[in-house]
């Protein structure tokens, strides 16, 4: 439960709740802090998988509600309001508490540790756990077809792979492009996690490929690869925290 996303329109609001997080939990890591539903559903389909998420159920565009008309979030939801009318509506979007702000720290403590309670893995699901991280392999190779044959492609030569024209095409670390037969949604998928990061909705970057970030307006981030790209890759507000936690680990 280390990983956690604030929804929270109120800045006051969301750095009491930060602090009382801290104080609950002193390696908590707040991975950033959204203020809208168009911003959240960004979020999400960016590939962004927190461990908990605190979300505020009046917001700037409308009711938090609205984001699971475009989303799924399979995590924990704490939802927070200073009204408590929602509680009904909160239960069935499958929030796991409701918390009344100002949250105080004794109620934040009773949610997090009846959530730690549920989540305490028994020793089989250890075990499986365990079994199924060392059996994880990651796609080594693509293999693209061409003529009447299977060209193999190196996942490690990949600098990116971008959508274009509702084609995936992968850019090599030597210039060259090819097209791979899958939605951008699958590959990431099948790729590290590690090495590839899904930048957008229309760009994957590799670690290795990436030569430049630069600050961009209204608190973004445009990186600049080894290879030429068809565009400018922008890293959403909402996604530069958990960028730079990925670029620096």
């Amino acid at each position: 439960m280390k990983h956690i996303l604030i929804i929270e329109d109120e800045s006051i609001a969301a750095q009491h709740l930060e602090r009382t997080l801290h104080d609950v939990i002193p390696d908590a890591q707040v991975d950033s802090i959204l203020q809208s539903i168009e911003e959240s559903v960004e979020y999400f389909k960016g590939g962004a998988h927190p461990d908990l998420v605190f979300l505020d159920i009046h917001l700037a565009d409308g009711l938090s509600f609205r984001i699971f008309d475009s989303i799924s979030i399979d995590c924990p939801i704490v939802f927070t309001t200073a009204y408590d009318q929602y509680a009904l509506d909160a239960f069935k979007a499958g929030g796991f508490d409701y918390l009344l702000k100002p949250i105080n720290r004794d109620d934040l403590q009773n949610t997090l540790s009846r959530l730690e309670r549920l989540q305490a893995p028994s020793a089989s699901q250890i075990n499986t756990l365990s079994t199924q991280l060392k059996q994880k392999h990651y796609q080594s190779h693509f293999l693209i077809p061409m003529r009447d044959k299977l060209i193999p492609v190196e996942v490690k030569q990949v600098a990116c792979l971008y959508l274009e024209d509702k084609i995936s095409r992968a850019i090599l670390l030597d210039g060259r492009e090819q097209i791979i037969d899958r939605p951008l949604d699958i590959i990431m998928e099948h790729l590290d996690p590690d090495r590839f990061f899904r930048a957008n909705r229309q760009y994957i970057v590799s670690h290795d490929a990436i030569r430049e970030i630069s600050i961009w307006p209204i608190s973004k981030l445009a990186l600049t690869l080894s290879v030429p790209t068809p565009d400018r890759i922008i890293i959403s507000k909402a996604r530069v925290a958990e960028f730079k936690q990925w670029y620096t680990k």
